[in-house]
């Protein structure tokens, strides 16, 4: 299976890269640039995630219609080109414009089906936790290279390696991403927006993916702005920013593989989540109410720990939350509300500075976190444990297939290359040989 993930895995993981590396100090340096202002730096910050948003569902369908590599390949171009006209942007518009389309290649959502398309359903929850496992190693790789890069050879070069990335990312998928098998699969009703809205597990995983990713670009306008902007009581120089990025991406990545254990092991995702909650909420209040740099660089330490504790457990909740018929409008929704909400986050930071105190903004994020928190609390829950059962093709009867129906039988759905019929089912609910007794022939 990893195999299988691998390659797909670190093309996100190179384009990740490539975005994450000029948050740590994009802000502040963007600020400098002709016709600059807190707002539209926080637009700069956040821009790409508009277009990401807008571009899923095109990019989805495309996938569909053309293929995923073709699609993936034309995304991948699209923010090539969009990073190099950012690497020589000289004012601010021009690199609004690269960031917008940076995001227009909006590939997330076909490189997450096309694991689904490699992957069997019940190695699915693993293998979106290793995707996602990639993108938080991008994050905390990001944040400890980023300010050094910039400080060393400017934000240009920045976009000039996320450039190279992306063709190191093209390379991969022609030369090591497999043809994914045949697979049918049986979905026993239409998919409706509003039934995965209605739901409380789904609709806390939709905020909770939209939450994180907002406070990212939030955090990413305020963070460089309040420790080099003198009127915010630090003034530290540029070049002095990895002080606070590395000992958080240390501590982000420590707090990442033992969450993501807990998280999928014990099934306790809801636990992990409330927790990165709280952390993310501390850290606002702290970075916004604080006069000590060793308090400041706490808050931010906070903030990368529950970034990193969530990322690896957010797409693999979504996948077993979601019923068969919902899975693919399910990841669309949420990966659509986390792109505005990216947006927004960063447009939000931006325009309130330019009206109010960092004390202020400090205390409104808090709020909202704590909102959040409530939300989460009352209406997730954790998911239940399935089990697989794998039958060979020829031994099914497919009317009495075709017949069955439980409410603890999550999808059933045919393997056409192994030859083989799989059975998703609540274990503790189901006993393996009374739905075999069922089925076969």
């Amino acid at each position: 299976m990893f195999k299988k993930v691998f390659p797909l895995s670190s093309i996100l993981f190179l384009r990740f890269l490539g975005l994450f590396l000029v948050l740590p100090v994009l802000s502040v340096y963007a600020l400098d640039l002709e016709g600059a202002t807190p707002f539209l730096v926080g637009v700069v910050v956040g821009g790409y995630a508009l277009t990401q948003a807008l571009f899923q569902v095109p990019f989805g369908s495309m996938s569909d219609k053309v293929g995923r590599k073709p699609t993936i390949l034309f995304g991948l171009l699209i923010f090539l080109i969009g990073s190099l006209i950012c690497a020589y942007a000289t004012d601010i518009y021009t690199l609004i414009f690269g960031r917008f389309l940076q995001g227009a290649g909006a590939i997330g959502a076909v490189v997450t089906a096309m694991i689904a398309d490699l992957v069997e359903e019940k190695q699915r929850s693993k293998a979106m936790a290793i995707m996602g496992g990639f993108i938080a190693m991008s994050f905390a790789i990001a944040m400890a290279l980023g300010p050094v890069i910039a400080a060393h050879f400017g934000i240009s070069t920045i976009f000039v390696i996320t450039a190279i990335l992306a063709f190191v990312a093209i390379v991969i998928l022609f030369t090591k991403v497999p043809t994914p098998p045949k697979i049918k699969h049986i979905y026993h009703g239409q998919t409706k927006t509003s039934d995965i809205i209605k739901d409380p597990n789904l609709l806390s995983m939709i905020i909770i993916n939209a939450m994180q990713k907002g406070l990212m670009t939030a955090a990413f306008v305020i963070i460089p702005l309040f420790l080099t902007k003198p009127e915010y009581g630090f003034n530290w120089e540029k070049s002095d920013l990895w002080m606070v990025y590395v000992p958080a991406m240390i501590a982000g990545l420590l707090a990442m593989g033992p969450a993501a254990v807990f998280g999928e092991k014990r099934n306790i995702p809801k636990q992990i989540f409330l927790l990165s909650i709280v952390l993310f909420t501390a850290s606002f209040l702290m970075m916004g109410t604080t006069a000590s740099s060793a308090v400041f660089i706490t808050a931010v330490i906070f903030f990368f720990v529950a970034f990193n504790m969530m990322e690896p457990l957010v797409q693999s909740m979504i996948s077993k939350f979601a019923k068969v018929h919902q899975k693919g409008a399910a990841l669309g929704i949420a990966n659509s509300a986390a792109y505005f909400a990216t947006f927004l986050g960063g447009t939000f930071a931006g325009l309130y500075l330019e009206e109010s105190s960092r004390e202020t903004l400090g205390f409104a994020i808090g709020s909202i976190g704590a909102l959040w928190f409530l939300w989460t609390v009352l209406k997730m829950k954790n998911p239940p444990r399935f089990s697989h059962l794998i039958i060979p093709e020829d031994a099914i009867d497919f009317d009495k297939l075709h017949a069955l129906e439980s409410e603890h039988i999550a999808e059933w759905f045919i393997n056409e290359t192994e030859k083989v019929v799989v059975i998703k089912y609540a274990s503790e609910a189901l006993e393996e040989e009374a739905i075999r007794s069922q089925i076969v022939k």
